[in-house]
């Protein structure tokens, strides 16, 4: 096992760490950002002069800013489909708000304005930031390489130049510059970004390597394998795009919906307006009795029935930490009845720390002794396992000798000098090939019980003698096997486990946190796969990942969510929901809620639709006063926006907590935390 140097700057590509370099696009920089503030901002001034009692002249025309600002894009947008026969809900919504301002309905109309405004830039900078993400993750791979030419020598050239049966040279620090198989030279790759693994693999003549993966300390000669387009880190952004397009099917059914609607509610108007006048009656009666109509079908109660309930609930999910990104992601998330979960950082700590110290028997020192050695022979270390064995070290409070003579070496481990001894820490199959016979026997033996138990084992030896072993695992979360058995009570289906660590690692978390279905060493693609195949036998999937490598599975799943405090950026972007504070609990109590608000969206349609058909058939039938009209519309427009706005309370996270939990009511126990589960 070596160190892992940290590259200096000239070396690092633009970030030196496993994730895509951070690309942002700026709110502000998009369009539909700047006219939705600008609207919400006018509305915001105009009100409370409106409501108290201001003259006209002094928000009247403000609330005309209001309609030039957040209307002139859909009008545009909906004259433009116009004109290819196309009749949307958008400038439908321009048409009502132009009415309900035709007959004194102002503020409503300018309400419409503002909600359509605003969900079109949020769709915007989701969008947008979906787009940077996968920008960011392309800048992985090094621009340049250096090739290796045919007389010895070397020349830098392109990446996109190289060609598959070329050999590159890796230096330590470096980036791999294409997907290939080691010619020669050992070295430790950090391969976060493709398999999510969280500590380095070594890499020997003969292994394989991906395109953006870091190298460690050593040199490797590396035979180019694919072509850059081909390249594993390229497949993730076109799969994660891909995957991204296949929900377009329900955005076109959606579509189909409001053409009909549309085509309705303009037939039936002139049908309203123009009926009388074919039986003589007079205009202004007849106008007056289509616009009433116009008014009581619009469908603004409709969307204060849906949008108040899921708005509550996605600001209910991110006071406690749940970054909802969109109404229809809150919506979908209590849609799942399948659940795939990734390992490292998702159900564990993603932080590799001691777990057992083994010393062998006659071998001298106790186990503090042993842990204060390897700690001391590490410590100049910069590798994810030295930190792990000084760490624990520290936290027993030992007192660590200085070490002198240091080295280490690619896949094998360190050697230091510590109090007088040689001191070697590292891979026990490599560092027992000089050890001496008879004393080997132990340390296999120990060696083997703590990997088989899922743990990385480290042979510690002092002058050249096994004296004990060391074994270093990833955490399970506290909350990971309630949450597991939370999300299977929630589904009906047990969870399974998606990672691209080894079977073994996989198997012993996997047993710890209650999962029977696990898959592991998989590559990107593989997640998808195995998210696609679900979705094809009927399932809605949840996955739940951290890393670049989960991404295409975010992006395949009915819907994904994303630890997002040590979340990359791809995988924080490709999800359609993000745990801010990595609190794997709140999971099943999201999903939890999002049933809850689908029930209360349910209640709010039937208010809305009773109301909106007793409206339209009494201005149908009867005389329907246009007063009477507007106070029917805006009081069920009123009764579902409150009766939304209950899932703000925090009474709602309360009880979808509970649920999750499996406790009618959600009521909590003594000291229990709103929204959390533990073992």
């Amino acid at each position: 096992m070596p160190a892992a140097v940290i590259p200096p700057p000239s070396r690092l590509n633009s970030t030196g760490s496993g994730q895509a370099p951070r690309r942002r696009t700026r709110v502000l920089a998009l369009a539909e950002a700047r006219w939705a503030g600008a609207a919400l901002a006018l509305f915001l001034l105009a009100l409370p002069l409106q409501l108290t009692g201001a003259p006209g002249w002094t928000w009247g025309p403000l609330y005309a800013l209001v309609y030039a600002a957040g209307g002139w894009e859909p009008a545009l947008s909906g004259l433009r489909e116009l004109r290819e026969k196309v009749l949307d809900v958008d400038l439908l919504m321009i048409v009502a708000a132009l009415g309900a301002a035709s007959i004194g309905q102002v503020m409503d109309g300018a309400l419409l304005i503002v909600i359509f405004a605003t969900s079109g830039a949020l769709e915007a900078l989701a969008t947008a930031r979906t787009q940077d993400a996968v920008r960011g993750l392309l800048d992985l791979a090094p621009a340049t390489a250096s090739r290796i030419t045919a007389d010895g020598g070397e020349e830098n050239v392109a990446t996109v130049d190289l060609a598959v049966g070329d050999a590159i040279r890796i230096r330590p620090g470096e980036r791999v510059g294409a997907d290939g198989r080691v010619l020669d030279g050992a070295s430790e790759v950090d391969q976060a970004t493709i398999t999510g693994e969280p500590l380095p693999t070594a890499k020997e003549p003969g292994d394989e390597v991906f395109a953006g993966t870091l190298n460690g300390t050593g040199t490797l000669r590396v035979s180019v394998e694919r072509d850059a387009s081909e390249s594993v880190i390229a497949r993730i952004v076109a799969m994660t795009e891909e995957a991204s397009r296949t929900k377009a099917p329900t955005q076109l059914f959606i579509e189909k919906v409001e053409q009909r609607y549309s085509l309705g509610m303009v037939v039936a108007t002139l049908a309203v307006f123009l009926a009388p006048l074919a039986f003589g009656g007079d205009v202004t009666g007849s106008l007056l009795r289509a616009m009433t109509f116009m008014i009581v079908a619009s469908p603004c109660a409709v969307v204060l029935a849906t949008m108040p309930p899921l708005l509550s609930a996605m600001a209910n999910a991110g006071r406690h930490g749940v970054l909802v990104k969109s109404a229809g992601v809150m919506e979908r998330l209590g849609q799942a009845d399948a659940v795939a979960l990734d390992k490292t950082g998702t159900l564990t700590e993603g932080t590799p720390r001691v777990t057992d110290v083994h010393p062998l028997p006659g071998a001298g020192p106790d186990a503090d002794a042993l842990l204060a050695l390897a700690a001391a022979a590490e410590h100049p270390s910069e590798h994810p396992l030295a930190g792990a064995v000084v760490n624990a070290a520290r936290e027993r409070g030992l007192r660590l000798s200085p070490a002198s003579e240091f080295d280490s070496a690619p896949g094998t481990g360190v050697t230091a000098t510590v109090d007088g001894h040689v001191i070697s820490v590292g891979s026990p199959a490599r560092l027992l090939r000089h050890a001496d016979a008879s004393s080997s026997a132990d340390a296999t033996a120990s060696a083997a019980a703590l990997e088989e138990a899922g743990s990385t084992a480290l042979l510690v030896l002092r002058d050249g003698k096994p004296v004990g072993v060391v074994g270093v695992a990833d955490r399970i979360r506290h909350d990971a096997a309630a949450t597991v058995a939370a999300m299977a009570r929630l589904t009906g289906v047990p969870p399974m486990l998606l990672t691209g660590d080894n079977a073994r690692a996989a198997a012993r978390l996997a047993a710890e946190a209650g999962i029977t279905d696990v898959r592991a060493g998989l590559l990107p693609q593989d997640k998808a796969t195995a998210v696609r195949e679900q979705e094809q036998a009927g399932h809605r999937v949840l996955v739940v990942g951290d890393g670049v490598n989960d991404a295409p599975a975010l992006a395949a799943a009915h819907v994904g969510i994303a630890m997002g405090r040590a979340g990359s950026d791809l995988a924080v972007e490709a999800a359609d929901a993000v745990v801010i504070r990595d609190e794997l609990a709140a999971v099943p109590t999201v999903v939890a809620l999002s049933r809850a608000t689908r029930r209360l969206v349910v209640q709010n349609l039937v208010v809305a639709g009773v109301f909106i058909s007793v409206l339209v058939v009494w201005d149908l039938v009867g005389h329907l006063p246009l007063p009477l009209g507007v106070l029917g519309h805006e009081g069920s427009t009123v009764i579902v926006g409150l009766n939304g706005l209950r899932l703000l309370r925090e009474s709602a996270w309360r009880r979808a907590a509970g649920h999750a939990r499996g406790i009618t009511g959600g009521r909590r126990g003594p000291g229990a935390r709103a929204g959390a589960t533990g073992r």
